[in-house]
């Protein structure tokens, strides 16, 4: 008989809300210091504009194809679809809690980046041959907050059920080079700033974290009911 693997080490409950609650504040902190930068236009705005400038100077189209293919996969329609699928996977898994979970935070954070992107209304970065030709706001990326929600939730997912350490190691070193990409390929098409990426990055870790501390605290107290029964 084979015996049962261990459960996948965990932090403890305190461990837990020390983690949780410490990224959520500093996720949030640097938005708000990204967004108060920009709205003051601090040297911040010039470092954007001489970012975007050098990159729009210095593209070949062999990237712009690929780095097109990558923002195309992953808008709103195509991170909708992969958002899709990943639930059905969990409910047919009966993974009610990360259903849940998932649930929140991508189309949460969509929201979310839709509601700081009219706060806000800054304008994209303008070229006189852009790559792309956008007529919505830039500030923060709707990309990168997808991007960040979607690859964050499903490394959140993978870790929670993996025992090598090696391999959790991995899975979150795969999601953030998959933000980073996605990110990046916003940039070097022209379509967003740097402080753009960052803070689409910084405001969807911070939505993200409160949704999986929320949703562990559900799980959490269920299994505590279960207990006193």
């Amino acid at each position: 008989m084979v015996p049962s693997e261990p459960h996948p080490p965990s932090l403890s409950p305190h461990g837990m809300a020390l983690v949780g609650w410490g990224s959520l504040l500093l996720a949030g902190t640097l938005f708000f210091m990204l967004a108060w930068d920009v709205e003051t236009r601090a040297p911040l705005v010039l470092l954007d504009a001489q970012t975007a400038a050098w990159l729009h100077l210095h593209a070949t189209l062999e990237l712009v194809a690929f780095l097109y293919a990558v923002t195309q996969v992953n808008s709103t329609v195509g991170l909708g679809a992969m958002t899709i699928i990943f639930m059905i996977v969990l409910w047919r898994m009966k993974e009610r809690y990360w259903l849940l979970s998932v649930f929140i935070a991508v189309p949460g954070a969509l929201a979310l980046n839709l509601l700081l992107k009219y706060s806000y209304e800054r304008a994209r970065p303008s070229f006189d041959d852009p790559f792309v030709a956008l007529t919505s706001f830039s500030f923060p990326s709707g990309h990168t907050a997808g991007a960040t929600a979607f690859y964050g939730v499903l490394a959140a997912f993978l870790v929670s059920r993996t025992y090598d350490p090696v391999k959790r190691i991995s899975i979150v070193i795969g999601a953030v080079l998959a933000v980073v990409l996605v990110a990046f390929s916003r940039m070097y098409l022209g379509a967003h700033y740097l402080s753009d990426v960052l803070a689409a990055a910084a405001s969807t870790a911070a939505w993200l974290t409160l949704t999986l501390s929320v949703v562990h605290q559900l799980v959490k107290t269920k299994r505590l009911r279960r207990q006193l029964v």
